[in-house]
Parts: structure tokens; sequence; C-alpha cells
């Protein structure tokens, strides 16, 4: 394992990175400005988490160590984008980007960003369904040749760290923005079967690479004289293992985060029911027995 000094002195520049943690930084800041000219006081706390915790770790994981030695080490690379697909998105999500771009923008604004939510692909990606498949589709090229390209060639470090952390960030729509995601208690009980599926197919990936005795990309060499370099199949299983423990203990907040809106759904359904007439339950209700036959 590398030394602590070596840790902290790591760092770099990744261009990439940088144009996508000002961009987002230039956007909130000017969301900022709109909101409160409308009226709308956006909480400071969630405006100093997007700012220090998503950006400020964004910006540790491109440009400090796992930036830095993700071409040359397979465990940091991996640990870098797991983390960008997986925590990365939640830690912006605190901040509650897309409530303030609706407090910021005009009505036809809003109206189009509606739209933009409202898209296939974006509930697609957010699908408890299919946000599996998205996760399991990029961890397993890490199992192939792929793998040693998409940690050394620069047009892929790129658009990895730009689009791991967007694709994260649909992926985790419905826990960040719970208003556009309403769904039925039903439909949640479906979910947590899919989680429950998701922490055994998340750890495909990371126990492959752990388990394997030979170097799936094929590069055998070692890529640095330092003495704490591991060699290239100890590289590899520290990969499976860095992939299988990030993958698993994500899914611990998950679970608990569909939990509450699981209750907060119950409750809302509770009260739905509630506020209605006898006339009208039995109306649902007929309707209801109508549909069954």
């Amino acid at each position: 394992m590398p030394p602590l000094e070596a840790i902290l002195t790591a760092w770099q520049i990744d261009w990439a990175a940088a144009a996508l943690i000002g961009g987002s930084a230039l956007l909130y800041a000017l969301g900022l400005k709109s909101a409160a000219a409308r009226g709308h006081r956006h909480p400071l706390w969630r405006t100093l988490a997007f700012y220090f915790l998503g950006l400020g770790f964004l910006a540790v994981l491109t440009c400090g160590f796992p930036g830095v030695y993700s071409a040359q080490l397979r465990w940091a690379f991996t640990l870098k984008i797991s983390l960008l697909l997986f925590v990365v998105p939640l830690l912006i999500g605190l901040g509650k980007p897309i409530s303030l771009a609706r407090a910021a923008l005009p009505p036809r604004g809003v109206d189009r960003l509606n739209r933009g939510l409202s898209h296939r692909m974006v509930r697609l990606a957010g699908n408890s369904m299919a946000a599996p498949l998205l996760g399991l589709a990029l961890f397993s090229t890490f199992l192939t040749p792929a793998f040693y390209t998409l940690r050394t060639d620069p047009l892929a470090g790129a658009l990895l760290t730009v689009g791991v952390p967007l694709l994260g960030m649909m992926m985790a729509l419905p826990i960040i923005e719970e208003a556009d995601f309403r769904r039925s208690s039903a439909f949640f009980i479906v979910e947590f079967v899919f989680v429950f599926i998701e922490l055994l197919v998340d750890a495909v990936p990371g126990i492959l690479l752990r388990l394997n005795g030979q170097v799936l990309d094929h590069v055998t060499t070692t890529p640095s004289p330092l003495g704490w370099f591991p060699n290239a199949l100890r590289d590899q299983q520290l990969a499976g293992d860095v992939l299988w423990f990030i993958c698993e203990i994500v899914d611990l907040p998950l679970i608990i985060l569909m939990f509450i809106r699981f209750s907060r759904s119950d409750r809302r359904e509770a009260r739905g029911f509630d506020d209605l007439t006898d006339e009208e339950l039995d109306e649902l209700n007929a309707e209801h027995l109508r549909r069954s036959r």
C-alpha cells in the first residue's frame, strides 16, 4: 500500500474534471443569485454540501491520488470510477441542484427542465430495475483488455471523468429529487426485490477480479519502480477488493433511503384515503373490483 506521504502529496490538474467542476460551480452560483432575486432562500447547508462535499470530493478523486495513479494502478482507477458513480452524485445531490434550478428559472425554463427529467433515458437510468444493469455493464469492462485502454487513454479518461458522475446523477435522481419520482407503495416493494438482486449483481465483477488467477487485461509489466507498487496480479486483486467493498457498502444506505421513501409514500397514500368521502371510497373499491375481473 502507498505511504501516507504519497497519498497526501500526489496532485495533478485534470482538465476534464476542472471544466466539470468549474461549470457546475458557476451554474449553481448563478442559480443561487437568480433564486434569491425571485424571493427563494436556498438553505446554506445545502450550498456548502454542494461545493465542499460534492465538488470537493470530485476534485479529490480526479486531481488527487486516485486520479494521479489511475493510469498505473488498477485499484486506484477502480476506486476513482466507483466513487464517481456511487458517492459523488449523492453528495452533489445534497445541494438539491434541480430544486434550485426550478426556483431560479422562469416558467418556460422550468417546463424545459421538467421535459428533460421526464425523458425516457433519464427515467430508465433512474429506474431501480435498470440501474444495476448500467453499473454491471460499466464494471464488466474491467474484466476485459479494455480495462487498460480505459485507464491509460486520455480521451477515454476525459469521457469517464465527465460521463460517470452524470450517469450516477441520473441513477440517483429518484433519491435526490423524490418529488419527481413519486411512486406507489406497491412499486417500492418491487424495488426492494431488485435492490437485493443488485447486492448480488454488483459483487460479480469485483469477485471475478479478486479470485481470477490471471491478469485479465494482459498487461503484466509493473508500470513504476516505486517500491510500494504491487505486481499486476496483486493490483488486479486489490481492484476487485475495492470494487466489491464499495458496491456492497453503498447499497446499505440506499436500502435505508428506500425504506424512508416507502414510509413517506405509505403515509401519503394513507392521508389520501383518509381525505376521501364514503361515497368516493365506495366508488374507488368498485373500480378496483371491475379491473381485477
